[in-house]
């Protein structure tokens, strides 16, 4: 879902992100030397990704042990707001929208109040997969670099979607995305409870 929604942000603004916040922050510094509106816009799509990673990690201390069918449900609600104005208010709001949303979602995995799965920021996990890689030909772990190829994977596979959805429903492509979080959240909910956000293992005596 992250690359599909990313990939539908990134051909609408023509060149920025909703969820990789490392490109957006080289556009920014970029930007305010060379192009002070796309900084600016840059900027509002960093402080919307930020208010929704702020947003979901205070919503997954209220839900507790429902906090992953809670977010996912939050995402869904934002990015339905996102695609229903989008033509009613400026670009900028219905992509920030889709920046919180993504913001959220990074805050479905936790471990220990801490997030343990980054949804949409691969850079870590193709560090992961080369050291895990690394690793198998010096005789570790044979097969441990494998979930860190499918997470990237699925990224690129999302993203490879969200672009072709694009062609065919311009952003209205973001109401198969708000389904898919929906499903996601539903399927959450019959895993049952999880461990809360915030629970942390106590130290050994």
């Amino acid at each position: 879902m992250a690359g599909y929604v990313d990939a539908i942000g990134f051909l609408k603004l023509g060149g920025l992100f909703v969820s990789f916040m490392s490109g957006n922050s080289t556009q920014l510094a970029v930007g305010a030397v060379l192009d002070p509106p796309m900084a600016a816009m840059a900027a509002r799509l960093v402080l919307g990704f930020i208010g929704g990673v702020v947003v979901g990690t205070l919503l997954s201390e209220i839900a507790g042990r429902y906090r992953m069918s809670a977010v996912l449900v939050l995402v869904a609600v934002v990015l339905a707001i996102a695609a229903g104005i989008d033509g009613r208010a400026s670009t900028g709001w219905t992509t920030i929208m889709m920046a919180a949303a993504m913001g959220s979602a990074n805050t479905v995995f936790q471990r220990a109040g801490e997030v343990s799965i980054g949804v949409t920021y691969m850079t870590g996990t193709l560090v992961k997969f080369g050291q895990r890689l690394a690793g198998a030909m010096i005789g570790g772990p044979r097969w441990a670099w494998l979930p860190y190829l499918v997470l990237w994977g699925a990224l690129v596979g999302g993203a490879v979607g969200g672009a072709l959805a694009y062609a065919w429903l311009g952003t209205d492509g973001l109401w198969i995305a708000a389904l898919v979080a929906i499903a996601l959240a539903g399927y959450a909910a019959a895993l049952g409870p999880a461990e809360p956000a915030g629970a942390r293992h106590r130290p050994a005596v």
